[in-house]
Parts: C-alpha cells; structure tokens; sequence
C-alpha cells in the first residue's frame, strides 16, 4: 500500500546516555528467552489502560528495557500477554548510532499504512542475546496506538524508529526477527560489535 511521501518527525528531546531512572516502585523484570511459549502467542488487546497492572508493566518494562541497553520491549517479552511494547531510542552499546527519543508506551497498537520501499537492517533481541539478523523493514510507516493516559495517538515513523515499532509489534503476535530474515542474514552479536567498530 502506497501513501503520500513522510514529513520527518521533529527532533526528539535531547537527554542522557540512557533512560531516565525508573520510578522508585519500578522493578526490573526477567526477560524470556526464545523457547518459552509466551513468545508464541497472540496478545490480548489492553481493555483498562488505567488499571494499576498496566500503569505498573508500563514503568516495569522502561526500567527493564533501560537495564538491558535495549531500544524497545514488548509486554509479551516478560511474559505478559498484553498488547503493549516501550519504544525508547537511544545510543548505547547495543546501538551505538540509534537516534535519541523519551521512551514511549505504545498500547493497542496498528500499523495503518507502509511506504513500497523496504530497507534491511541489523537487528537483534533482549529474547535472542548473541544473535544479530539483516531484517527486511518498511522505511517508514503510519502507525496508530493508545498512550499511558489513554489519548489515541497517529504518528508517522521513519528509518530506525519505524523499524523498532515493527520489531516490536511482531512481539504481539507471536512473530520474532528471525522469523524475518534468510539464514545467511545471521551473525553473532560478537562478530556485530566488531563490524560497529571497524565500519564495515
């Protein structure tokens, strides 16, 4: 599906090497890995936003997602079956060159409409450490999702951003990025870091 060519977001606000600290009743919950059956499933749509579970996930999974050096998290990914995920770039050893935005809760989300052109990237997964994959994504996207204070938000999303909300919303239904890519796409994290250092 072809739409209208993206205007680019304004710039993200500006702020540390990482994400701001968590509230203090935050905790910092354990990811699962490849494997567990939750992975697998289809999560379930978020009828009460302002229930204190998922006001409470919500500041779980940004502490979560901060602790791990991670660019974004899905509820799914801390084995809960909700459909939400944390969008939340930022450089850090993982992606050093990611851009720099606050991070977001992105609840009930739906990718309304894709650009034709698909751009492969490198990508990997809190769920799968030591695995980095070249993933076919939509440059850019027009997305929809409900925020923390239950506000509908329309947003379009370009290049790194538009790739973690795809990474991210394939979480809620059961999908992973090596769902995405051809076995020869596949490198260890060890042999990523030394391609991000040399430039190659």
């Amino acid at each position: 599906m072809e739409f209208p060519p993206i205007s680019p977001l304004p710039p993200y606000p500006q702020r540390g090497p990482r994400v701001p600290p968590p509230p203090l009743m935050a905790e910092i919950l354990q990811i699962i890995q490849l494997g567990h059956p939750v992975l697998r499933q289809q999560a379930q749509m978020v009828d009460n936003i302002q229930d204190q579970h998922i006001q409470k996930l919500i500041d779980d999974l940004i502490a979560t997602l901060g602790n791990a050096n991670g660019v974004g998290i899905a509820a799914p990914q801390v084995a809960e079956c909700d459909r939400l995920f944390i969008v939340a770039s930022c450089p850090s050893v993982r992606y050093p060159n990611a851009p720099v935005m606050e991070p977001v809760a992105m609840i009930n989300p739906k990718l309304l409409a894709h650009s034709i052109e698909v751009i492969k990237g490198w990508e990997g997964c809190l769920s799968i450490p030591g695995i980095r994959g070249l993933v076919p994504r939509y440059q850019a996207i027009e997305v929809e999702y409900t925020d923390r204070d239950g506000k509908t938000q329309k947003q379009e999303l370009t290049d790194f951003i538009a790739r973690i909300f795809q990474h991210e919303y394939d979480h809620l239904d059961g999908v992973v990025f090596l769902d995405r890519l051809d076995t020869r796409d596949i490198i260890t994290e060890q042999e990523y870091q030394k391609r991000v250092s040399t430039g190659k």
